[in-house]
C-alpha cells in the first residue's frame, strides 16, 4: 500500500520520523485500524512535528514544556472557514500523539510518559435522535413520493436497518446479501477496528428486507445498490459489476427522506444510530448492552447518551420515594 504524503514526509524526520512510521505501521497491521485513522494520525503527528522545526528529531525533543507550547499554538490556529479550532479537533492532535508516546515506552524508548498529556476539556456532545411522530414520518417517507417500487421499498429497508440494527453507515453500505439470513434475528459483522459483534434485527427491518429482495434481478452480490437505468444496461453486460450504494449516497437518500417528513433539523444516518440508542435506553436498556449492540471500544463513548434518558429520573423520583409519608 503506497504512502500518503504525511506518511512520506514523516519518514524523513530523522530517527522520530523512523519510529513514527513504525506505529503507523503498527496501527494498520497489529491494532486493525482503518486506512482512514492511519492517515489521520500521520497528519497530527506531522502536524506536530512540523511544528517542533528540526530536520533530525529524537525522542528527547518531546518534552513537557514542548506540549504546552504546541498546546498553545493549536488553540489559536483555526478551521478552513475561519473559526478557531473546536477543542475536540485539538484534542484529536494530543490523542494521536499519546498513542504514539504509548507505542515508543511498550518497545521500551525512553520518550516522554503519554499520561502527562491531558486533553482538553470539551463542552457536552449534542446528540440529536428521533422518536414519536418525527420517526414514524420518516420511516413511511419513501412511500410519500413517486419513484420505482423497487427504490420505495430499498429505501424503506435501509432506514427499518438503520433504526433496527444502529448499524454505522459504512457499515450498512457494505452489507452483502449473503451476510443476511432472514430466518434469523441476528447476524455478525466486522465493524470498527476489525472488531466482530452480533447485530439484531427487528421483524419490520426483515419484511421490508424481504420485500426488497424478491424484487431484485441481479446477479450483484451487495445488500443494497443502485438501480438507475445506466447502471442496469451496463448491469446486463457485467453481472459483476459493482453497484452496491455508497455510504454518502445512503446519507443523501436520509436528508431527502428527513425533507419529505418536514422534519426540520438535519438528520444523518447517525442521527437513526442515536435515535436507536436512546430508544433502547429509554425502555429500560442497561447502559452495557447497549455498547456492546453499538460496537463502542469504551463505556465512556456510549455515555455520551445518558443524559438524554435523565427527563426520565423526575418522573421516577416523584413516584417511588417517599411514598409511606404523610404529607400534608
Amino acid at each position: 500500500m503506497a504512502k500518503n504524503n504525511s506518511e512520506k514526509r514523516i519518514s524523513r524526520l530523522g530517527s522520530l520520523g523512523k519510529y513514527a512510521q513504525d506505529f503507523l505501521d503498527y496501527l494498520e497491521i497489529e491494532k486493525g485500524r482503518s486506512l482512514r485513522t492511519k492517515r489521520n494520525y500521520s497528519f497530527y503527528l506531522l502536524r506536530f512535528f512540523t511544528w517542533l522545526d528540526k530536520k533530525n528529531l529524537k525522542p528527547s525533543d518531546i518534552t513537557l514544556p514542548k506540549i504546552k507550547q504546541f498546546r498553545l499554538w493549536l488553540n489559536r490556529q483555526t478551521d478552513s472557514k475561519g473559526n478557531p479550532l473546536k477543542k475536540s479537533t485539538q484534542n484529536y492532535h494530543l490523542i494521536a500523539l499519546r498513542s504514539f508516546l504509548k507505542y515508543m515506552a511498550k518497545n521500551d524508548i525512553k520518550i516522554l510518559t503519554a499520561e502527562k498529556i491531558e486533553l482538553a476539556k470539551t463542552p457536552d456532545r449534542q446528540i440529536d435522535f428521533l422518536e414519536g411522530e418525527d420517526l414514524e414520518r420518516l420511516l413511511e417517507a419513501p412511500w410519500q413520493i413517486k419513484i420505482k417500487k423497487i427504490i420505495q421499498n430499498r429505501d424503506k429497508a435501509i432506514l427499518e436497518m438503520l433504526f433496527s440494527t444502529g448499524l454505522r453507515v459504512s457499515e450498512l453500505a457494505s452489507l452483502k446479501k449473503e451476510d443476511i439470513n432472514l430466518k434469523k434475528d441476528e447476524f455478525t459483522i466486522q465493524g470498527k477496528g476489525g472488531k466482530t459483534r452480533i447485530i439484531f434485527i427487528s421483524n419490520q427491518a426483515k419484511y421490508w428486507l424481504k420485500k426488497y429482495l424478491d424484487l431484485r434481478k441481479d446477479m450483484d452480490p451487495a445488500l443494497f445498490i443502485g438501480h438507475d437505468r445506466a447502471k442496469s444496461a451496463r448491469n446486463k453486460t457485467n453481472e459483476k459489476i459493482n453497484n452496491n450504494l455508497t455510504p454518502r449516497s445512503i446519507e443523501r437518500t436520509i436528508k431527502k427522506y428527513a425533507r419529505v417528513a418536514g422534519i426540520t433539523k438535519k438528520v444523518t444516518p447517525h442521527t437513526m444510530r442515536h435515535s436507536f440508542a436512546t430508544d433502547l435506553l429509554q425502555n429500560g436498556a442497561d447502559i452495557r448492552s447497549v455498547q456492546a449492540m453499538l460496537g463502542h471500544a469504551s463505556i465512556t463513548t456510549t455515555q455520551i447518551y445518558t443524559h438524554i434518558t435523565n427527563k426520565q429520573l423526575k418522573q421516577i423520583h416523584q413516584t417511588f420515594h417517599g411514598n409511606q409519608r404523610k404529607g400534608k
